[in-house]
C-alpha cells in the first residue's frame, strides 16, 4: 500500500532486502509477564478486514459496510513513521464506525530497526531499543485512548522488513518489541505485532525465548489465500485462541457502494478495539 507504514519507496526497498465475540482472557495465554491488573474481556473479531493508508471518510465507511464484504478495518493511530495523514481519524469517526458495526484494529508505526534498508523518521539502536520501546508504547496508548479505544484493546506494532539474519540487529529489534509489549501490558492494553512472514513476523514466531513477546501476530503473506490456519508458516500451537490475522493481498483497488479505496485484504481472527 502506497505510504502505508513508511513510504511506498521505503516499504518496498525494505522488502527487497529480505463475526464478533467477547472472550474473557482470550489470547492472554500466549503472553507472559502479565501485569497484575484486572483485564477487561477481550473483544474478538473473526472475518474479513481491510487496512488503507488513510482512514476512509465516514460516507465511504457507511457505503462499504452496507456492501457487506468487510466488517473489520485497521487504522494507523500514530507513530513518527506513519506514512499518511489521517484527516478523518478522530474520536467521533471511531465511535461512528463502531456504531455502524465495524470492528476496528489500531496499528502503530513505531521506530524501525537499525539495519532496515528504508528511509524513516525514527529508528532505535541496540543501546536505545528498550527506552524507545517504552516511549513508543506510551505514545501508542495515548493515541489510541484519545480515539476512544479503551483499556483491554489491542495495539498492533508495525514492524517492517529487516535482515533477521543480522544477529545484532535482530536482538535489538526483539529488545524493542519486548519493551513495547511490557509497557502496553502495564497499561492494560493487549500487544500485537504486524510484520512480514519472511522477516519481522518470522523473528517473533521463531524466537526461542517467548518471554514478553506480543500475544497476537498479524502476518503479511501475499499469497491470495484468505485464511489464518492453512498457510500458517510456524508452530501450529502458537498464536491460537483468536490471536492471528493474515494480510493476504496488498494494493487491491476496490469499488463498493460507489466509493473506491485501495486496500490491503486481511483474514482476521484476533482482538479488536474496545470502543467507549
Amino acid at each position: 500500500m502506497p505510504k502505508h507504514r513508511l513510504s511506498k519507496r521505503g516499504r518496498y526497498a525494505a522488502l527487497a532486502t529480505t463475526g464478533v465475540v467477547v472472550v474473557a482472557g482470550a489470547g492472554i495465554t500466549a503472553q507472559t509477564s502479565m501485569a497484575a491488573t484486572p483485564w477487561p474481556a477481550q473483544k474478538t473479531y473473526t472475518g474479513r478486514a481491510f487496512d488503507a493508508c488513510t482512514a476512509p471518510s465516514l460516507n465511504a465507511m457507511k457505503a462499504w459496510k452496507k456492501d457487506g464484504y468487510y466488517s473489520g478495518v485497521a487504522v494507523y493511530v500514530g507513530g513518527k513513521n506513519r506514512g499518511c495523514a489521517q484527516p478523518n481519524l478522530t474520536k467521533s469517526w471511531v465511535k461512528s464506525v463502531d456504531t455502524l458495526g465495524w470492528r476496528v484494529a489500531p496499528l502503530y508505526v513505531g521506530a524501525q530497526p537499525p539495519c532496515q534498508k528504508s528511509r524513516n523518521k525514527e529508528r532505535f539502536t541496540a543501546a536505545t531499543a528498550a527506552s524507545v520501546g517504552v516511549s513508543n508504547a506510551n505514545d501508542a496508548v495515548a493515541k489510541a485512548s484519545a480515539l476512544g479505544m479503551k483499556a483491554g484493546s489491542p495495539i498492533y506494532l508495525n514492524m517492517e522488513s529487516y535482515d533477521i539474519a543480522d544477529k545484532t540487529c535482530n536482538e535489538a529489534t526483539l529488545t524493542y518489541v519486548r519493551s513495547f509489549t511490557r509497557t502496553l501490558r502495564a497499561r492494560a492494553y493487549r500487544a500485537g505485532l504486524y510484520g512480514f512472514s519472511s522477516s519481522s513476523a518470522k523473528a517473533i514466531a521463531t524466537a526461542k525465548d517467548r518471554k514478553d513477546l506480543p500475544g497476537n501476530l498479524w502476518y503479511a503473506l501475499w499469497n491470495g489465500h484468505e485464511t489464518t490456519t492453512k498457510d500458517w508458516p510456524w508452530d501450529p500451537k502458537l498464536y491460537t485462541d483468536h490471536s492471528r490475522a493474515h494480510q493476504y493481498k496488498a494494493n487491491s483497488k476496490e469499488i463498493r457502494g460507489g466509493h473506491t479505496i485501495t486496500v490491503d485484504r486481511n483474514a482476521w481472527d484476533a482482538p479488536v478495539a474496545i470502543i467507549g
